[in-house]
């Protein structure tokens, strides 16, 4: 696979024609990439005989990285401002019609979408990557806005929106279009759809009790630990939240036993279960929890 010293000057070059973008999102886009990667190299490798992209191909694998980070960036241009409104509006129309942004200063999102329709191995991942662009940006909108607002949403209405927010559905989607893990049929099936929704629950549910402690120092509202405080003030929201957890990672599991997916469906499922352990703990910037970690944000 691909080093770190090699794909991570590529993030950063594309990265440098966005206004706004960090050297944060190159860096946890590579290591997060890496990870999942790593973890279902194996099934890619015997995918390989059918598709014929190769596992290690250097051009798959940044432009991969490239999408995680453009994921990042986007969930800072709602939580940090990084660009002004009318300028995001203009980013998320760009993005989610997959045709250059009207305004200066974000070349590098029509350079990627271009990319990723050229190197697309099933056309109909193209147009759903567009979709579920489209589907993460409101998401992400929403999410703020009712955090800035008066009045809270419920509990479901949260973990609704949060299933979008969190972008699992976007990352299987660009691995499934560069290597050709047939997403788009298997989301014909009701059992696939559900482990969608199962794993993107898993994960927001990971991601908000990692990064409650740094939200709420933060002033950040838009955390399940947060609202639930906020509406239900002696509730143990941490021992509720983990047992949620535990009761949508059981609900997978069954799942995922009774069905069965195409490598390397069964590992990647696995490997984005398992994240908060084997990714989150171990970031050096964007998830950290401790001190040490000093004035960054907390995962969105």
């Amino acid at each position: 696979m691909i080093q770190t010293e090699r794909a991570l000057p590529q993030v950063l070059e594309w990265g440098r024609s966005l206004t706004g973008f960090a050297d944060e999102h190159a860096v946890e886009a590579v290591r997060g990439g890496q990870y999942i990667l790593q973890r279902i190299h194996p099934s890619l490798r015997d995918t390989s005989a059918r598709t014929g992209r190769d596992p290690q191909d250097e051009t798959l694998i940044v432009a991969f990285y490239r999408e995680l980070a453009l994921l990042f960036w986007l969930d800072d241009c709602n939580d940090l401002g990084l660009i002004a409104p009318e300028q995001l509006a203009a980013v998320e129309q760009a993005l989610g019609q997959g045709v250059p942004c009207a305004l200066p200063g974000f070349e590098g999102c029509a350079m990627l979408r271009a990319s990723l329709a050229a190197l697309a191995y099933d056309r109909r991942d193209y147009a759903q990557l567009l979709d579920d662009t489209r589907c993460y940006c409101a998401a992400l909108r929403a999410g703020h806005a009712q955090a800035a607002g008066a009045e809270c949403w419920s509990y479901a209405e949260y973990l609704h929106n949060g299933i979008d927010s969190i972008a699992y559905v976007n990352v299987f989607c660009c691995l499934s279009l560069l290597w050709g893990l047939d997403m788009a049929t298997l989301r014909a099936r009701p059992a696939f759809r559900q482990v969608l929704r199962l794993i993107s629950a898993i994960g927001r549910l990971q991601n908000d009790l990692h990064g409650r402690d740094k939200d709420r120092s933060a002033g950040e509202a838009d955390n399940a630990a947060i609202l639930l405080l906020q509406r239900y003030p002696a509730m143990p929201v941490v021992e509720f939240l983990n047992d949620e957890l535990a009761g949508h990672t059981r609900m997978l599991h069954r799942v995922m036993a009774e069905e069965r997916f195409p490598a390397p469906w069964g590992p990647l499922i696995e490997a984005m279960a398992a994240i908060r352990a084997q990714y989150y703990l171990t970031s050096t910037s964007r998830y950290r929890s401790d001190a040490a970690g000093g004035g960054q944000r907390a995962p969105a």
